[in-house]
């Protein structure tokens, strides 16, 4: 884990975008491929060139909906990543698949939030316990049907109660800001925090500025809540 927390930005659209986010101080990069209700931010091949240019202080981190572990091996190995977040109705025995072929990759569990009643995400997050690595909390958007980058907060209350009860670190997702991701932390205590739109001016480009906020509250929220 990355000292005094994880900062995962997913969604960069070439090595520049993704020079930033190193420069500004991002542990983890997520790349998504393959998802339900967004468009890729690039290609294959372009994406292949991103992970070629990180340094190894940097993790790429592979973002899917993809259900088959062939095609998920497939994938992960053309770019080079060696870490995959799963998103989807995915069962535990893809998880279980993913680690006994490449035990030597990262797997972050999606656990997405859909409302007050987490029994459900409990479950599954002791079905997957064996194989996951990390889980990250997420929010559904009913409008979209999104369960991922969809611009939204949940009830942190919920999250809080994931990651204390769960048996893997857990990263808290949806809606993140600078002007919030500070007190999210405080009031979840998460392993880590990712954003995707929360960092991202009107055009969809990652704003330096918004990046430099970011890190720099979150930063400070996981110093402080290590100090309690």
């Amino acid at each position: 884990m990355a000292e005094g927390g994880i900062i995962q930005i997913a969604g960069v659209h070439d090595v520049e975008e993704a020079r930033l986010l190193v420069d500004c101080g991002v542990d983890w990069i997520g790349l998504p491929f393959r998802l339900d209700h967004h468009r890729e931010d690039l290609g294959e091949a372009e994406a292949r060139v991103v992970v070629d240019s990180l340094p190894s202080t940097t993790l790429p981190v592979l973002i899917t909906y993809l259900d088959d572990l062939e095609a998920i091996l497939a994938l992960g190995s053309y770019l080079g990543t060696h870490a995959v977040q799963l998103h989807g109705p995915a069962a535990p025995a893809l998880g279980e698949g993913l680690k006994r072929r490449r035990p030597d990759w990262l797997l972050i569990r999606s656990l997405v939030i859909r409302g007050e009643d987490i029994s459900g995400l409990e479950a599954e997050a002791r079905a997957w316990a064996p194989f996951a690595d990390y889980f990250l909390t997420d929010t559904f958007d009913p409008a979209t049907g999104a369960s991922g980058a969809t611009g939204k907060t949940h009830d942190w209350e919920l999250s809080r109660r994931l990651a204390e009860g769960v048996a893997r670190p857990l990263i808290l997702a949806g809606g993140l800001r600078p002007d919030n991701v500070g007190e999210a932390i405080r009031r979840v205590r998460p392993a880590g925090v990712d954003a995707h739109t929360g960092v991202e001016n009107p055009r969809g480009r990652k704003d330096p500025e918004l990046l430099r906020r970011f890190v720099r509250e979150a930063r400070e929220a996981f110093a402080e809540s290590a100090s309690w």
